[in-house]
Formats: C-alpha cells, sequence, structure tokens
C-alpha cells in the first residue's frame, strides 16, 4: 500500500520539481545562445575544442550542454557533440533560427523583470516598470544593443510563423494589403508573393523605415506612429503579435485608428497566439504572462478581441487555425 501510493505520488512531485527549476535549463539554453555555441558544431566536435572555440571551460560546458541534451537539444557521445534538429536551430544561419529569440529572454532586463513580478501580482502594473521606469519601449529605444537583439528575435519568430499563417489564409482578393506595425516587412513580402497582384504597405516607425532597403516593386513604406498618425488607406489590415502588446484602451485605439483610415467593408486581421478557454495550453499561457509583466498586454479570446473590435467599428467574421501555434482572428469594418 505504501510503495503504491508513493508510486503514485512521483509523478505529481516531478511535475511540481520540474516547474521549480524550469529556469535552470531555461538559462543554460540561453547562455549557449550568447556564447553562439551551435555556430562552432560541424559534424561531431570533442567538447575541450568546443570549449577552446568558444573561451569557456571545458568541464562547466559539458555539464550544461549534458543539460541540455537530456532536454533533446544537441546529441552526445562519449565527450563528443553534435546537432539534431532542436539544436540547429540555434544556428544562426538557421532559415528559421531561434538564436535571436533565446538570446533576448537571456537579456539582463528580462531577467530582473521577472524577479520581480511580484510587483505586477501587487499592483496590476508591468513587472518592467519597476525596473526600468517609462516600461520596455522606453529601455529599448534608451539601449541600442538590446534593442537590436529584441528585433532580430522578432523577426526569427516572426519567420517560423510567416509560412503557416499565409498558407492559411487567403489574401488574393486584396488590392492593397498594409502591414501595420511589421516590423522589417517579412510578413508583407510573402503576403505579396501568395497575392502578386497586391500591393503591399509597410507603416512602421520612422526609425525602422529609415533602416530598411529599397521597397522593390509593389511594396511601399509609410513612416508613423499608430498612437499619433494616420494610419494609409488599405483593403486588408494585418496586426500580426501587435495587439498582445498593449492593454485594452490602447489596443482599441490601435483598432480605432485603422477604423478610421478604413472604408466600410475593410478587413483587418489579427494574428497571434489566440487563446482559447477550454483548453489549458502552456505557449499561450507562459506568453500572457510574459506581456503581463514586459508590456502590460495580454493574450486574449476571440471573444476578448471581438469586444475590442466592436468598440472600434468592426465586426468579427471568423478565426482561422494554422499550422502554427498563430490563429488569425478576421473582421470587416462597419
Amino acid at each position: 500500500m505504501t510503495t503504491d501510493t508513493a508510486s503514485a505520488a512521483t509523478p505529481v512531485h516531478e511535475t511540481v520539481r520540474s516547474l521549480i527549476n524550469a529556469a535552470i535549463p531555461a538559462r543554460c539554453l540561453h547562455l549557449v545562445a550568447e556564447l553562439g555555441v551551435a555556430d562552432q558544431v560541424e559534424g561531431e566536435i570533442d567538447v575541450a575544442a568546443l570549449a577552446e572555440r568558444c573561451a569557456v571551460d571545458p568541464d562547466s560546458l559539458d555539464r550544461v550542454l549534458r543539460l541540455l541534451v537530456s532536454y533533446g537539444v544537441f546529441t552526445r557521445r562519449g565527450s563528443t557533440y553534435s546537432h539534431n534538429d532542436a539544436s540547429a536551430l540555434l544556428r544562426s544561419d538557421h532559415p528559421r533560427s531561434m538564436r535571436a529569440f533565446a538570446q533576448m529572454m537571456g537579456l539582463p532586463v528580462f531577467d530582473q523583470t521577472f524577479a520581480r513580478l511580484t510587483h505586477t501580482l501587487a499592483t496590476g502594473a508591468p513587472a518592467i516598470e519597476s525596473v526600468s521606469p517609462g516600461g520596455l519601449w522606453t529601455y529599448l529605444r534608451s539601449n541600442p544593443e538590446a534593442a537590436e537583439t529584441f528585433n532580430r528575435a522578432m523577426e526569427a519568430k516572426a519567420q517560423a510563423d510567416i509560412g503557416a499563417v499565409v498558407s492559411a489564409y487567403d489574401f488574393q482578393p486584396f488590392a492593397t494589403v498594409a502591414d501595420i506595425g511589421g516590423g522589417r516587412g517579412h510578413l508583407l513580402r510573402a503576403v505579396l508573393e501568395a497575392a502578386p497582384g497586391a500591393r503591399g504597405i509597410l507603416f512602421e516607425l520612422p526609425g525602422v523605415v529609415d533602416s530598411l532597403p529599397e521597397p522593390g516593386p509593389g511594396l511601399g513604406y509609410h513612416r508613423g506612429d499608430f498612437f499619433v498618425d494616420p494610419l494609409p488607406r488599405a483593403d486588408c489590415y494585418v496586426l500580426m503579435e501587435i495587439i498582445h502588446d498593449w492593454d485594452d484602451a490602447e489596443a482599441t485605439a490601435i483598432l480605432r485608428a485603422i477604423r478610421s483610415a478604413a472604408s466600410p467593408g475593410a478587413t483587418v486581421l489579427i494574428v497571434e497566439g489566440i487563446r482559447d478557454d477550454d483548453v489549458d495550453d502552456p505557449r499561450a499561457a507562459t506568453l500572457d504572462v510574459i506581456m503581463l509583466a514586459l508590456t502590460g498586454g495580454r493574450e486574449r479570446t476571440p471573444a476578448q478581441l471581438g469586444a475590442l473590435l466592436g468598440d472600434a467599428g468592426f465586426r468579427t467574421t471568423t478565426v482561422i487555425d494554422t499550422p502554427s501555434a498563430m490563429r488569425v482572428l478576421e473582421a470587416v469594418a462597419i
């Protein structure tokens, strides 16, 4: 009886234990990404040679990599390491590289923010405000290196989902597609490839636009701040992981700015990890707490997004699943 009870209790204890210690493997992954370890792995490499290339202690590196191997990242044989599909994503040259995203999550300001999550629980305000007054966006404007890491991480994250979004939604009916806050335009370029008859408009902050190459045929840039400046007129407006960055009042303000520019019948697409209240998804729930601590935003359900859209003058028409964690909520201007 005692043995059976202990055996039954073990998985529960291990669930809690793994969560208690979850920050350790995550930190190891952040460090390996920051050091560029994956870029130094070609074929099989002995840990001593790998440590020399990375200018670190071989025993310490070995122990860190063994931990990652136990989570399915890298392959180990004796004292040598090689890539598997997971560790290859940490290479800088991988087409869907996640290195920058791991580097971003390991930034000191992020560590400090999550160490002060009690501030959010006590006040409801983003924890980062207790680390950097003015919040995340002010911090990034004042710290160019961190901002560059953040921007590369967002590009990498978007690249992993763009194909899924474009394959799930038909953009061909639209003559003009505006990507609002679309970064360097990776999503919009993929949309224009899928709908070659469309014209694309990338709406971004002047500093972002000024860093971009010439747009090329069928693509135009529109500089501005969606809280201040008029938005372009288009048949379809795309917001990929934009609305979740903001609280309800600011999110509604963005949607109202779009409605002011849009004609009746224009489409708006919110592309995010839209939550399902009936499904306990750890990825969506984790991202929701990240938004809570860093931006004051949130991962919303279709009903929550529908309420914001309704206040801004839109009517939700459908929610489309994609092969990735992204979902596409479609609404039309009324």
